[in-house]
């Protein structure tokens, strides 16, 4: 059987950036999903359309198909008084690289990286954390098979099929469920 829409599909995948292994799947535990409902990014399923089982790809993807470049405008100053709780200052979170969970005006709940840390100001990159990022791609496809009633019930998390939710973000796992709080690219 050939990957193609609406299947579910088992890749084995390593993914590259800056010359490093950002992200790979585990021995035994291929990454699953169902193919063609946006739950990766549309490039990488291009990649392995019509793929069998057993068939190896390489491909790469720039920033402009990933995760986009990096925006100016998504790294901004917010006042320290901001991360105050119960009275005190936050600061078991407000540490460089520390990832923070927000919500803007709107109620839009999204992900921020602390880059530095001020007397008066935190400065917060908004960017996805792959954001500008060339993307080295080796997948293999493990399986593909129709989908089963069992696949469409949620997992958890944000829905993406992550083991243990989505703590750490599912863009660890090379895919986005867009739902806009970080938790899966």
């Amino acid at each position: 059987m050939k990957v193609e829409n609406n299947k579910m599909v088992a890749v084995d995948y390593k993914l590259t950036v800056d010359g490093a292994i950002a992200d790979q799947s585990q021995p035994g535990a291929p990454l699953e999903f169902i193919f063609g409902t946006g739950m990766l990014l549309p490039k990488f399923e291009e990649a392995i359309l019509g793929k069998e089982p057993g068939e190896k790809v390489a491909f790469t993807l720039e920033p402009k198909d990933g995760y986009g470049e990096i925006v100016a405008e998504a790294i901004v100053d917010l006042p320290k008084n901001i991360f105050m709780v119960d009275g005190k200052l936050a600061e078991d979170i407000l540490f460089v690289g520390s990832q923070v969970p927000m919500s803007d005006a709107q109620g839009n709940r999204m992900l921020g990286i602390i880059k530095e840390v001020g007397d008066e100001t935190v400065k917060m990159d908004f960017n996805h954390p792959m954001a500008g990022k060339t993307l080295n791609f080796e997948v293999e496809v493990v399986s593909v098979r129709d989908v089963t009633p069992e696949d469409l019930q949620p997992k958890g998390g944000c829905g993406c099929g992550c083991e243990g939710g989505c703590e750490s973000g599912c863009e660890d796992h090379g895919h986005d469920c867009g739902c806009g709080d970080g938790c899966c690219h």
